[in-house]
């Protein structure tokens, strides 16, 4: 069992010492492209994974590498969704990858998880020109892909990280400041959802790193609680 103060370092927190001691969408929707795609509802996990590749739902497709489905346990309980990928993403076809993916993986580490045990998924599947934010119709075409992966990996509880993840995937305005902190529900199952900085942001502003260790001891709670919840 790992100590306290070895979760902190996972995270590169600096450990200080006293000197004395996102509804399912049910139609096809058209292409950038103008052709009609087949509803994303009710495909099972290798039709998903088909059809995220082969998508040319809005522009982006035009000017990505591949696209980046998503990683790990399809049937996980923790499901970690970040914003879109970036230049390395988009190479390797994987999400949080780089030395925010490295500190991802100590954040997961930091609570007792391997990055094979959870699922990580994006908001967007396409890399943004420049890493530019998402803007509101890519969103929109990628949906339907992400909340059907949502419900079949069917977690226990969900991640959110960085801003553009929290807002989307509830429908708000609200800073993150104000959205950390607190316990949400999506969906029809009312998966708990927590929502906390992204680590590329973390990598600018390590001071923040102590917040999403909260965030993180909040998320295991929640979880926690959850499976406390299963009939016997």
């Amino acid at each position: 069992m790992l100590t306290r103060a070895r979760y902190l370092e996972a995270m590169g927190i600096d450990v200080w010492r006293r000197r004395a001691a996102v509804p399912e969408h049910q139609t096809a929707a058209p292409t950038a492209d103008g052709n009609a795609v087949p509803a994303v509802a009710g495909m099972i996990w290798e039709e998903l994974q088909r059809s995220v590749a082969a998508c040319t739902r809005c522009e982006l497709h035009r000017g990505r590498t591949q696209t980046v489905f998503g990683v790990g346990d399809a049937h996980a309980e923790w499901l970690i969704i970040g914003e879109a990928p970036g230049a390395e993403e988009d190479r390797q076809g994987e999400p949080f990858v780089g030395r925010a993916g490295q500190l991802l993986t100590a954040m997961l580490f930091a609570v007792g998880l391997k990055r094979e045990q959870v699922f990580i998924a994006n908001i967007l599947k396409c890399r943004p020109p420049n890493n530019r934010d998402p803007q509101p119709e890519e969103i929109n075409c990628c949906a339907p892909f992400l909340e059907r992966q949502i419900a079949l990996v069917a977690p226990r509880i969900i991640l959110a990280v960085g801003r553009i993840a929290g807002q989307n995937l509830l429908k708000t305005s609200t800073s993150i400041g104000k959205l950390r902190g607190q316990a949400f529900a999506y969906g029809e199952r009312r998966i708990p959802l927590v929502v906390t900085y992204h680590p590329a942001y973390l990598l600018r502003s390590p001071r923040e790193k102590r917040k999403v260790w909260q965030d993180l001891l909040f998320a295991k709670r929640l979880y926690r609680e959850s499976m406390r919840e299963v009939p016997a």
